[in-house]
């Protein structure tokens, strides 16, 4: 990436999925508030970069992505050294490492070393790292360590120009980037099923490696193949999609976290990591279904015995209640 800006740049690296970017959006704006006279580079992965120009916080993207949601190198950085490096990946230390690579004027990380090149004396020390925290209120946390204020709640993105491709509709999105996180595809069939027989228009969505899926739960279903939305939607028509649905069901994972952005009512089935770590504000117009054990694997390859533990006579209840409370409003 060549920065042909003239204005100093802050970098921050965050180079993760869809919903690691929208949970870290109250950050993203804290960053862009706290410094209006810089440029600001999100390195973030190639495909979400629309996602991430839409919330308003990002000047610019340096495509950077790692496999197994590791740390990428930041080589394609060109021109000066960055102003100031935010590491909002991780608690490093190899996140903090590969922005220090680029030999910022001032990095602000959980894992720094000490005082970067030209910071001011005395300042205050990096914060710890807290593994109970929820997502949102741990970055905003960090930022204010630094004296950057952020908040937690500031999640909202701007619906979309561009139509939705099956407005009012629930959305049911069975997919998740790992297997632990996935509902079983038969559960989901049984439930949108149960939505359509209550009269409620259902389609289905998934990524762009989740077609077989989509098919799969859209056939147990009973779906008629303009309400199976295949093949991932580019991002723009994905929030549009959301912004003006009914209601989302998923898994914790991208359209979860869509859903919160736009204020849609949704359904989230959480099994290896609590919702008070990843789920929703705590409003009426949010379920989200959990049922308490130890931590699991988020990145596992099978789905989690307390995701298990999920029914479907309790996803549709839940799903529902808010449908009915939506129709009265």
């Amino acid at each position: 990436m060549t920065d042909r800006s003239s204005r100093p740049a802050v970098l921050v690296l965050r180079a993760l999925g869809l919903g690691d970017l929208l949970t870290g959006v109250p950050a993203l704006r804290g960053v862009r508030r706290a410094f209006p006279g810089h440029r600001v580079v999100l390195a973030v992965p190639a495909a979400l970069e629309e996602a991430a120009l839409a919330t308003g916080a990002v000047d610019a993207v340096l495509p950077a992505q790692a496999p197994n949601r590791g740390v990428p190198a930041l080589d394609g950085w060109r021109g000066p050294p960055p102003d100031v490096a935010i590491d909002l990946h991780g608690n490093g230390p190899e996140s903090r490492d590969a922005l220090a690579a680029l030999a910022p004027r001032r990095l602000l990380a959980y894992a720094e070393r000490a005082p970067s090149r030209g910071a001011p004396a005395g300042r205050a020390a990096p914060p710890a790292w807290r593994p109970d925290e929820h997502e949102r209120a741990r970055w905003c946390g960090f930022l204010a360590a630094y004296g950057i204020s952020a908040d937690p709640e500031d999640v909202r993105l701007p619906v979309p120009a561009v139509p939705s491709p099956a407005p009012g509709a629930v959305v049911v999105h069975p997919g998740a980037e790992s297997a632990s996180r996935r509902w079983p595809a038969e559960r989901y069939a049984v439930l949108a099923r149960r939505l359509r027989e209550a009269g409620h228009r259902v389609v289905v969505t998934g990524g762009p490696a989740e077609d077989a899926l989509v098919l799969d739960v859209a056939a147990r279903a009973g779906l008629p193949a303009r309400e199976v939305l295949r093949g991932g939607l580019p991002f723009a028509e994905l929030s549009a999609l959301v912004a003006r649905a009914s209601l989302v069901v998923s898994g914790d994972t991208g359209p979860a976290h869509l859903a919160v952005a736009h204020a849609t009512p949704s359904v989230t089935l959480f099994g290896p990591v609590s919702p008070r770590l990843w789920g929703p504000p705590r409003c009426d117009r949010h379920r989200a279904l959990w049922k308490p054990g130890p931590p699991g694997d988020p990145h596992g390859d099978r789905p989690d015995p307390q995701l298990l533990r999920i029914g479907v006579e309790e996803t549709a209840a839940a799903s529902l209640a808010l449908l009915t409370r939506g129709e009265r409003n």
